[in-house]
């Protein structure tokens, strides 16, 4: 296989922000998210009410990348088989065979993920963290790149099973898509009227602008992103503020500190540069370290939010110069 420039690969990938603004309108951030989350070989919870394009993010960025995407529509019933796969009777040769499971893609748009129950949810931790499954004993690599996009309605919460706070950990970013401004909605309206059908990503004119090799080039040179002794020291203060605030049960632990670094190397890297700043770190703070933090439950009471919480974190860590 023949090797991609760094920089190749970099202006494919930010290429892809223009083909997924052909069928998604202003959810830039959530797309930011996904990008730095393939570059780091990490997931993403993405969290919106419904209607706000979840779905249809997942599957143009699929279209845009020209990789394998699948969805699973998690319900209460779906067991651990039903993603990872199982071993069948093969009716010809008279034995069991595996029989894969949608998690055997490059994109797995996991739905409304805290509708099944934890015994399922589990069912991806290996998956995440390994880029494996072991069914039977034998475990099998999942292709690469692999991404998990979970989706979960935060105002729903009849018939719902809260992610634990082992399979939050495993997800490098969440991403809140929120309602958009009026003039993007206007846009939106304006699409549909004129014949935009939200089912046909390439009947809106996205085309695969970077696939999997220009991923692997991107990893490789986000592993080279220089990262400086104080700002490594800024991103371990951050997550010390947040074990010693008096409103949090939970503070980020080492796994969250790293994911920070991870995520600023990546976005560094997008940005175009080989070297991560303060300000790479604060712009990933948020959706790098919010699910990660627990409430006490009198901070619930007295209405504190996590992320008013983390940003008083924030706010007490010098920045380096």
């Amino acid at each position: 296989m023949t090797e991609i420039p760094a920089g190749d690969a970099r202006e494919r990938l930010a290429a892809v922000r223009t083909e997924v603004a052909k069928a998604v309108v202003g959810q830039d951030a959530a797309v930011s998210g996904l990008l730095v989350a393939l570059l780091c070989g990490g997931h993403v919870l993405m969290e919106g009410v419904p209607g706000v394009a979840k779905t249809l993010l997942v599957r143009t960025l699929a279209g845009a990348l020209s990789v394998d995407t699948r969805r699973v529509q998690f319900t209460p019933d779906l067991m651990p088989g039903d993603i990872t796969g199982s071993m069948v009777i093969d009716s010809k040769q008279g034995e069991l065979s595996f029989r894969e499971g949608p998690i055997f893609t490059n994109l797995l748009l996991a739905d409304e993920i805290n509708r099944t129950p934890p015994k399922t949810q589990s069912a991806l931790l290996e998956a995440m963290e390994e880029g494996q499954v072991s069914v039977d004993g034998v475990s099998r690599p999942l292709p690469r790149p692999f991404l998990v996009a979970a989706t979960q309605n935060p105002v729903e919460y009849e018939g719902t099973y809260p992610l634990p706070e082992a399979q939050l950990d495993r997800f490098l970013l969440k991403v809140v898509l929120p309602i958009p401004e009026r003039e993007a909605e206007m846009e939106i309206l304006r699409r549909h009227a004129a014949g935009f059908d939200p089912r046909d990503v390439a009947g809106a004119g996205v085309t695969a602008v970077a696939g999997a090799a220009d991923i692997e080039a991107g990893r490789a040179a986000v592993a080279e992103v220089q990262v400086s002794p104080e700002v490594a020291g800024y991103i371990v203060d951050i997550a010390r503020a947040t074990r010693e605030s008096p409103s949090l049960s939970l503070g980020v632990s080492p796994r969250g500190a790293t994911a920070l670094l991870r995520s600023a190397r990546a976005w560094a890297w997008l940005t175009g540069r080989d070297f991560v700043t303060p300000d790479d770190v604060k712009s990933l703070a948020h959706a790098t370290l919010v699910h990660r933090l627990g409430l006490r439950p009198e901070a619930e009471l007295e209405g504190v939010d996590v992320a008013q919480v983390l940003a008083s974190a924030l706010g007490s860590v010098p920045v380096p110069r």
